[in-house]
């Protein structure tokens, strides 16, 4: 799963990042003319993977993972290159989703860009950024087409479509809300238009607001999220961070003090995950024990395909054991002596903390 970290300058991003993915980036850097996006991976804590390493000892651990792209700050008018412009907007077209960070927290040594705070105007402000990115991208295409001297009937199609969102974004419509044939998004698919991706709003908070469970412009943001069907997760980044660089002990004493259940990264990877569709299953060895990522309704014999197209071919049984009921008994034989160790066909579908040995014949 690939996120991308959007927003304004001196919002949280990049501490955002140094958050989940361990890395210690300047957060000065972008502010002074940087362009370069960070690039980093976030492995997603699991304490089922944390239960079976124990268990099984292996020589290796491998957690499911996000790859973390961090671009420098938007500001308004970057479409049309203010400011830094939008070129490394490249870097974040093909990922899964988008997070979009906005400020709440009070600091008078970090100027906002805007000189307020005021988070529905940022939120408006980022998303006619990305409109017109998409907006020059689909510009761009139709001339080409226009002026090209061979024009398909397949060119021809993509050409209309491309039309339609020319449209529908000119009127300040996001190409998810315009009512699309199957076909019509297929011709689309290689666009990666950012209007198309899901989205999830960061809220950057500080300990007072953490504190109060409260921050200026709440109501009317929880409203917009439901509105268009965004999640929205509330973080003191800063704070999170710094409680991250603790030691084991240390750390859950602080969280627990400042109310936190949950880790930023925990937080953030659950509502990816949820949003995208996705789940885990598990495979659990002597060799290794590894969380592999799968859409959501992934038939057996799909899944074997994560792990190698051979065991996709060649797919037998997969041999599926609950998690929860490995915790339950302790053990596989004791699970197997319950009868709850089943066989599974290819079409059975997977779901999240299966654990399964697959059996095949190549």
């Amino acid at each position: 799963m690939k996120i991308g970290l959007i927003g304004l300058p001196s919002v949280g991003k990049t501490t955002l990042f140094n958050l989940l993915t361990g890395s210690d980036i300047e957060i000065t850097g972008f502010s002074q003319g940087k362009i370069e996006a960070n690039l980093g991976i976030a492995k997603i804590p699991d304490s089922r993977i944390d239960f079976l390493s124990n268990m099984y000892k292996p020589k290796k651990t491998t957690y499911a993972t996000i790859e973390v792209i961090d671009v420098p700050g938007l500001v308004r008018g970057s479409s049309a290159g203010k400011g830094v412009g939008n070129q490394f907007l490249d870097n974040i077209r093909k990922v899964d989703v988008l997070v979009h960070i906005l400020r709440v927290f009070e600091n008078d040594s970090v100027i906002h860009q805007e000189g307020s705070l005021d988070i529905m105007r940022d939120i408006e402000t980022i998303n006619l950024e990305l409109l017109f990115a998409d907006l020059g991208v689909i510009e761009n295409r139709i001339e080409r087409i226009q002026t090209g001297k061979k024009v398909t009937k397949e060119n021809l199609k993509e050409l209309e479509v491309l039309k339609k969102c020319k449209e529908g974004l000119e009127n300040g419509l996001l190409i998810h809300n315009l009512d699309l044939s199957a076909e019509e998004n297929e011709l689309l698919k290689t666009f990666s238009f950012f209007s198309e991706k899901p989205m999830i709003f960061v809220v950057n908070m500080d300990e007072n607001q953490l504190a109060a469970n409260h921050y200026p412009g709440k109501d009317d943001l929880q409203k917009f999220a439901a509105s268009v069907n965004t999640p929205v997760i509330e973080l003191c980044i800063k704070t999170e961070l710094e409680i991250s660089e603790l030691d084991p002990e240390d750390r859950k004493l602080f969280m627990e003090d400042l109310g936190i259940e949950v880790s930023g990264i925990d937080r953030l990877a659950s509502t990816a995950y949820d949003h995208l569709g996705l789940i885990s299953f598990l495979t659990a060895g002597q060799d290794e024990v590894r969380a592999w990522p799968i859409k959501k309704n992934t038939t057996a014999r799909k899944a074997a395909g994560k792990i190698h197209s051979d065991i996709e071919k060649g797919f037998i049984r997969a041999e599926v054991c609950k998690f929860q009921h490995l915790l339950e008994y302790g053990s596989m034989n004791k699970v197997k002596e319950k009868g709850l160790l089943t066989l599974e066909g290819k079409d059975y579908i997977v779901e999240d903390g299966d654990i399964i040995n697959f059996r095949f014949n190549v």
